[in-house]
């Protein structure tokens, strides 16, 4: 009886041959499953009892006919995500003054910067950490490479983001505090390796102004 595996991608599903498996008929070899396996064109066999045989096909036949999951069993974790604060920084945050907003924003200056402010309506090229208030990371402009590009005070951007950054200077790094109501109102669900963020829920955005087009230009002349 053949068997098979199925594993889901993103652009379908794709389906991998696993090796044939052949259950005996007769009553004496009803306790025994016979399996071949082809490997550099050389036909193996091995008999065993039906009960490990089973097991062995379910546990270690499946994960043979998937890809490279079965090499990567055991292999380490990658690396963390990259972060704008990291061991030293979460340190010096707890001697830095907390900043609380009208709106219930809150923020700590780790640099203050000491170029311009963004105006309102101008664009801005910003990186970016975005956290749970436990600390883990569910987006970030780091690991995608270029800096995050949006205009202040067009709503491009969730609200504690967008005021956050009005008043950082170029060059500034600073943590918002950002609670529900200037958050995701529909919330964020979770992707690989990265959690879920509940409607309205507070998070956390470690956040460097890098430039600022038509402004840093005239600072640089």
């Amino acid at each position: 009886m053949a068997h098979s595996c199925l594993h889901s991608t993103t652009s379908g599903a794709a389906i991998w041959a696993c090796p044939a498996v052949k259950t005996a008929s007769t009553p004496r070899q009803a306790s025994i499953v016979r399996c071949s396996v082809n490997r550099k064109g050389e036909k193996m066999q091995a008999e065993m009892p039906r009960r490990e045989a089973m097991a062995a096909i379910v546990f270690g036949g499946a994960l043979s006919c998937l890809p490279g999951l079965a090499n990567s069993a055991g292999l380490p974790p990658g690396p963390p995500p990259p972060k704008l604060c990291d061991v030293d920084c979460e340190k010096e945050l707890e001697n830095i003054p907390t900043t609380t907003t009208p709106s219930g924003l809150q923020y700590k200056d780790i640099v203050v910067g000491n170029g311009e402010s963004p105006p309102v309506g101008f664009q801005v090229a910003a990186n970016y950490v975005a956290m749970i208030p436990g600390g883990k990371v569910f987006d970030s402009s780091l690991e995608k490479g270029v800096p995050y590009i949006f205009r202040v005070g067009a709503s491009q951007v969730i609200k504690g983001l967008d005021e956050g950054i009005m008043t950082m200077k170029v060059g500034g790094k600073r943590r918002l505090y950002i609670p529900g109501e200037l958050a995701f109102p529909k919330g964020l669900g979770a992707a690989a390796g990265r959690p879920r963020v509940p409607p309205s829920s507070p998070v956390i955005f470690d956040v460097s102004l890098v430039y600022i087009p038509g402004i840093s230009d005239l600072d640089d002349e």
